[in-house]
């Protein structure tokens, strides 16, 4: 059963993982006040195994990534070496089914899996539900013993917040290097963009991303606010923002590289399809190529 659960998506794997341990009881020694949702292991069950990059749902801690290269998805792919590209990937595609999970779900992974030592955290001012290391600082240095208030709400704004790279409203937000807003996963997924401090995942900063993606209108929502991620299919010209992607079901690929840097590929809804079907052959595998080429 294991094996076939690791060669599934990390969000799929962690839903079936879910469903799988439906009957596990939800830690009842946590003060109401700190809010904090824990998804324990049934009574009597062994220790759980110390987290790994295998077996952690969680968005990469650092993100450097300057640009998106074209992909073929009819081109067959061929084996690179490991020093050249790194294993670790994440899967944006395809929300968790639904499952009896009383509402609990991460803004940033989508993910209603939560651990004692990653717990789920809930804002005490707007509900946001966020793990602590997907939404970073200041909840990776500890959960507060009282209340916690995100980032939106300690800002006590008077004029409405919103992300700058994407029209949509809500969700998991920061600040941006220049005064604005960006929601965490719009930051994780738009290439160019970049935080300042990576393992705290603050100082967003948009500064390198090309002119080309903010005058692109996105496909699903028609709007042209924002900036867009390219289908990365070669010759595809379809274009959509990270968080209408997620909405839709979108395939959104991140690969960590170790010496080339790292790569996100995007889909279309058809694109997202193939690559799908294809990724069950096992032939076929995202790498960074030359834009030249």
């Amino acid at each position: 059963m294991g094996g076939k659960l690791q060669s599934l998506p990390p969000l799929k794997r962690f839903t079936q993982m879910q469903k799988n341990q439906e009957n596990a009881a939800l830690s009842s020694n946590l003060p109401a006040k700190k809010r904090k949702l824990e998804t324990g292991p049934p009574p009597n069950s062994p220790p759980p195994s110390t987290p790994t990059a295998a077996t952690t749902c969680c968005l990469p801690a650092k993100k450097r990534i300057w640009a998106i290269h074209p992909l073929d998805l009819n081109v067959e792919y061929n084996p690179v070496p490991d020093d050249e590209v790194g294993s670790k990937e994440v899967n944006a595609s395809r929300k968790p089914e639904p499952d009896d999970d009383d509402g609990i779900l991460c803004a940033v992974c989508e993910s209603t899996d939560g651990e004692p030592s990653d717990p789920i955290v809930l804002c005490d001012g707007c509900d946001l539900m966020v793990h602590t290391t997907c939404y970073g600082n200041p909840l990776t240095k500890g959960v507060p013993e009282g209340d916690w208030f995100c980032a939106r709400c300690m800002a006590k704004d008077e004029k409405p917040i919103s992300c700058s790279l994407c029209p949509a409203a809500g969700g998991a937000l920061k600040p941006t290097s220049d005064g604005k807003w960006a929601h965490l996963v719009c930051a994780l997924f738009v290439p160019e963009v970049f935080f300042t401090d990576p393992e705290g995942r603050e100082g967003i900063n948009c500064s390198k991303v090309p002119k080309r993606r903010w005058d692109q209108k996105c496909y699903l929502c028609k709007s042209r606010r924002g900036c867009v991620l390219d289908c990365a299919e070669v010759n595809c010209t379809l274009a959509f923002h990270v968080t209408c992607g997620v909405e839709q079901g979108l395939c959104i690929e991140y690969n960590q590289g170790r010496s080339k840097g790292d790569i996100v590929a995007g889909f279309c809804r058809a694109h997202s399809d193939l690559w799908e079907k294809q990724q069950q052959t096992g032939k076929f595998k995202i790498v960074a190529r030359d834009e030249k080429k």
